[in-house]
C-alpha cells in the first residue's frame, strides 16, 4: 500500500498498471501478503489505536458542535469492543478462503477441437470512497489482494490520522510480498473525487460507503459502475403465530446491537393481532434499554392498556415520515399490519410485502413466524437483497455469511447483491480455443454445425 498525493490520472494508470500484475500472481504469493498484512498490524496495535484515540477526541468535538453525527463518530471507534480483533480476524477469514480467481464455469465443446471456457477473473482497479470506518482499509486491502484487484482508497477526513497508521502498517508489509505496492493506495490528497470519478479509462468500479449523501453524489457524478446503497431501511414483521421470545431477542439486537449499522431495523410492522401478544414484551425491553418508540395510533392505543403508565407515558406519535427514515439510533417506528376479518393468513403477509417494497431501501428485511409457507411468501415477494426469516436483520454481514469480511452491501440488481466479498469482486473471460477455425466455416445449407455439447468441468 502507498500513501500518495500524486494527481488522479497518476494515481488512477498506476493502479491500473499494478492490477495487471496482481491479477496473474499464484494464490500462494496473494495469501502470503495478507499474512503480512495480518502480521503487521498486529504489531502496530498500540500506535493505531492511539491515532484512533485522536481522531474521536477530534471527532468528538465536532459532534458536540453539531459538525458531526452521531452515527458517523460511532463508526469511526475502532476500540469498541471486538470491532479491533473482528478486523484482524478477518484478514485471516479472506486468506483462508478458496481462491476465486481461475475457476472454470462453463465448458462447451462448441465442435471437435474448438472449445469454449468461462473463467473467473479480478474486475480490474477498484475505487472505494469512505466516511470514518477505519477498518475499511484493512478490509479492501485483504479483499481486493485476494481477488486480484488493485483498489484506490478515499477516506474521510474525521479519521486521518487512523488511515494513515493502518496504511503505515499495510504498506511497509507489502514491501516484503510479491504484492505490487501501487496495487493499494491511499489517497491523501484532498478534493481529488471529483477528478477520480472522471478516470473511467482506468478505474472500473466504484464503492462508496458512507452517508445517502455520499453515495448519491457518486453516483450522479460517474461514468464508472457503481456499488453500494444509499439508506439501510430495514423492517421485520410479526406474525400472530411467531414465537414470542425469540421475538423480544431479535428486536433487540436487529435494533439496538449496533444502531448506527446499515443493517439496524428502523419499522417494525406487527400484525393486529400480535398487537396484545407480542408487542408489549418487545417494546417494554426496548424502552428498558433507552430506545425511543414511535407508534401508530392501533399500536399505541393497545400499547397504552398493556403497559405500565410509566412506559406507555414514553411512547411517541409516528408521522408519516417515519416509515420513510433510517434513524441509525435507537429510534424505533411501528406500524399496524390490518387485515379484513376472516382474510386468509396470506393476505397480512402480502400487507405487509407491500409497504416493505415501498418503504424500504432493498437491504434488509425479516419476517417472524412460525408458518414455513408464509415464511417462503415473504422470502419470494420481498425485493431486497437479503430477506430473513426468524433472525435478526443484523446478520447482513459479510464476516457472518462467511465471505471473511466485506466491501460493503449492494441493493443493485446487477453483478453483485447483499453483502459483497470475493465473489463480487470477480467477473469472468471467455476463453476459445481451436486449431484454426473460423466463423465463415459455419452456418448455411453447406457449412458445418455447431455442435453445442456441455463438458464436464472436473
Amino acid at each position: 500500500m502507498s500513501l500518495t498525493d500524486s494527481s488522479p490520472a497518476q494515481i488512477a494508470k498506476a493502479a491500473s498498471v499494478a492490477s495487471r500484475n496482481l491479477a496473474t500472481l499464484p494464490s500462494t504469493d496473494r495469501n502470503n501478503a495478507l499474512t503480512a498484512i495480518h502480521q503487521s498490524l498486529s504489531l502496530a496495535k498500540e500506535s493505531i489505536l492511539e491515532a484512533n484515540a485522536r481522531d474521536l477526541s477530534l471527532a468528538s468535538k465536532a459532534a458536540e458542535d453539531g459538525q458531526l453525527s452521531q452515527s458517523v463518530l460511532k463508526r469511526l471507534d475502532l476500540g469498541r469492543p471486538g470491532k479491533w480483533e473482528d478486523m484482524l480476524q478477518g484478514i485471516l477469514d479472506v486468506r483462508d478462503l478458496e481462491d476465486p480467481l481461475g475457476k472454470l464455469t462453463l465448458k462447451t465443446l462448441l465442435d471437435h477441437g474448438l472449445v469454449l471456457e468461462r473463467i473467473t477473473c479480478p474486475i480490474g482497479v477498484l475505487l472505494i470512497i469512505f466516511e470514518a470506518r477505519p477498518e475499511v482499509i484493512a478490509n479492501i486491502a485483504a479483499l481486493a489482494i485476494k481477488s486480484g484487484n488493485a483498489a484506490i482508497l478515499k477516506g474521510g477526513k474525521e479519521s486521518t490520522a487512523s488511515f494513515h497508521a493502518i496504511s503505515s502498517g499495510i504498506s511497509s508489509a507489502l514491501t516484503t510480498t510479491a504484492v505490487p505496492n501501487a496495487a493499494i493506495q491511499l489517497v491523501t490528497t484532498r478534493d481529488v473525487i471529483a477528478s477520480l470519478l472522471e478516470c473511467d479509462n482506468h478505474i472500473d468500479l466504484v464503492i462508496p460507503r458512507g452517508s445517502n449523501e455520499l453515495v448519491r453524489y457518486v453516483k450522479a457524478s460517474t461514468r464508472i459502475p457503481v456499488l453500494g446503497h444509499a439508506d439501510g431501511l430495514c423492517h421485520i414483521y410479526i406474525h400472530p403465530d411467531a414465537d414470542p421470545d425469540p421475538c423480544v431477542r431479535i428486536l433487540l439486537d436487529s435494533k439496538l446491537g449496533y444502531p448506527a449499522a446499515c443493517n439496524s431495523v428502523e419499522t417494525l410492522l406487527v400484525h393486529q393481532k400480535a398487537l396484545r401478544s407480542h408487542l408489549p414484551a418487545i417494546v417494554s425491553a426496548l424502552l428498558e434499554k433507552g430506545c425511543s418508540i414511535r407508534c401508530d395510533d392501533a399500536s399505541k392505543q393497545s400499547l397504552s392498556t398493556s403497559l405500565p403508565t410509566d412506559k406507555s407515558a414514553l411512547l411517541q406519535d409516528a408521522v408519516e415520515e417515519d416509515y420513510d427514515t433510517e434513524f441509525l439510533s435507537p429510534i424505533l417506528a411501528i406500524k399496524t399490519v390490518i387485515a379484513p376479518a376472516n382474510a386468509p393468513e396470506d393476505v397480512a403477509v402480502s400487507l405487509a410485502v407491500a409497504h416493505i417494497n415501498a418503504h424500504s431501501s432493498h437491504h434488509t428485511d425479516a419476517i417472524l413466524t412460525s408458518s414455513t409457507s408464509l415464511a417462503q411468501q415473504f422470502q419470494a415477494s420481498v425485493d431486497s437483497a437479503c430477506v430473513f426469516w426468524n433472525t435478526s436483520t443484523r446478520m447482513a454481514d459479510g464476516m457472518r455469511f462467511g465471505f471473511g469480511t466485506e466491501v460493503g452491501i449492494s441493493t443493485n440488481k446487477i453483478h453483485a447483491r447483499g453483502p459483497v466479498g470475493l465473489e463480487g469482486l470477480c467477473i469472468y473471460k471467455y476463453a476459445v480455443s481451436g486449431n484454426g477455425q473460423v466463423a465463415a466455416d459455419y452456418g448455411g445449407s453447406v457449412g458445418k454445425k455447431w455442435k453445442h455439447e456441455s463438458l464436464s468441468m472436473d
